[in-house]
């Protein structure tokens, strides 16, 4: 801990610290927290629909990795007002069905923007998990009808985990259903969370009547479909990142009001919209600053794609609590 007291000082001298913090999977997880997370996504998302001119978020840029049908997304921003520079390094892939190998893998790196050196490398993974499943969240908190009490959840993964966990911490739902590929997986997740459960073996039977559901699924062809939907639902549709991936149908996107959480990122990689060619209606950022409003009495789908700034606001949340700690031990 010395050292650590050791760089802090170097860095309030002016000093170029080295070498930087790392922050790894298990700080992380304890250091982030949805309550503090979600009001600072908010505010994140609210600046980006702005266009805010000291926020600068290019389009994520992917290297293709044929050999292991994966893909290296490179996403940087520089939140010019809050200083804040950072840039996440994230690798996915199209697995097989049963692969022990994991589907994505990030380091979020945190960097000084006068001096331009690393202040620090933490894992992208919980980051990743948390800030998405957050993002979900207030796309439900704005979209989805009051009084909702079934959520659904395809997929069994991690990102289903942290969806489970903020969905039922933020709202009261009196049932929440769960679909996976495999038995194996529902069950796993069944006996992984806290609260109950109920696993279906058919999507179908999964979301009818929910009033609201997440996709969170590997899946590059279409898994929901709007016929089974119940009128005034809300669906997050976090997987199929990719330009040619799907989760939903035609008949679902073209019958919903479709929010994004970019424009510009949505129309160059979300396979959901692109293939379908529905209109995106607004940005969450437009309805968290009042310029659109929120259709809950229609069928809403939020296609969630990730943005930089949504990986700078928590990384930066990590590394101030992770500095507090640093001065007071």
């Amino acid at each position: 801990m010395e050292l650590v007291k050791s760089k802090l000082a170097a860095a309030a001298a002016g000093v170029m610290a080295e070498p930087p913090a790392f922050i790894g999977e298990h700080d992380v997880k304890r250091l982030l927290n949805y309550r503090d997370l979600v009001p600072r996504l908010e505010e994140g998302l609210g600046k980006f629909s702005r266009r805010d001119s000291g926020l600068i978020q290019p389009v994520r840029s992917t290297v293709p990795l044929q050999k292991h049908q994966g893909f290296l997304g490179l996403m940087p921003t520089y939140m010019q007002n809050e200083g804040v520079l950072c840039t996440k390094l994230v690798c996915f892939y199209k697995r097989e069905e049963g692969s022990t190998l994991p589907s994505t893998q990030a380091t979020v790196l945190l960097l000084d923007p006068e001096m331009g050196n690393v202040m620090a490398m933490m894992d992208g993974e919980v980051i990743t998990s948390m800030r998405t499943a957050a993002v979900s969240a207030i796309s439900a908190k704005l979209l989805m009808r009051p009084g909702a009490e079934v959520l659904a959840i395809l997929g069994t993964g991690k990102q289903a985990m942290s969806h489970y966990n903020v969905f039922t911490e933020i709202f009261a739902f009196k049932e929440v259903r769960v679909w996976s590929h495999s038995k194996r997986g529902g069950e796993r997740f069944r006996n992984s969370v806290s609260g109950p459960v109920t696993v279906y073996d058919s999507v179908e039977e999964a979301v009818r009547g929910a009033d609201a559901i997440v996709t969170v699924t590997k899946c590059t062809e279409p898994v929901l479909f709007g016929q089974w939907v119940k009128p005034g639902a809300h669906v997050a549709a976090v997987g199929a990142c990719r330009p040619n991936w799907r989760e939903l149908d035609d008949m679902l996107m073209k019958q919903a009001v479709v929010y994004v959480d970019s424009r510009e990122g949505a129309m160059t990689e979300a396979g959901d919209i692109i293939l379908s060619e529905v209109e995106v209606f607004a940005e969450l950022g437009d309805v968290i600053n009042g310029t659109k409003p929120a259709c809950r009495e229609k069928t809403t789908v939020f296609k969630s794609l990730g943005m930089a700034v949504e990986d700078a606001v928590s990384a930066k949340l990590v590394f101030d609590q992770w500095k507090v700690e640093a001065r007071q031990s």
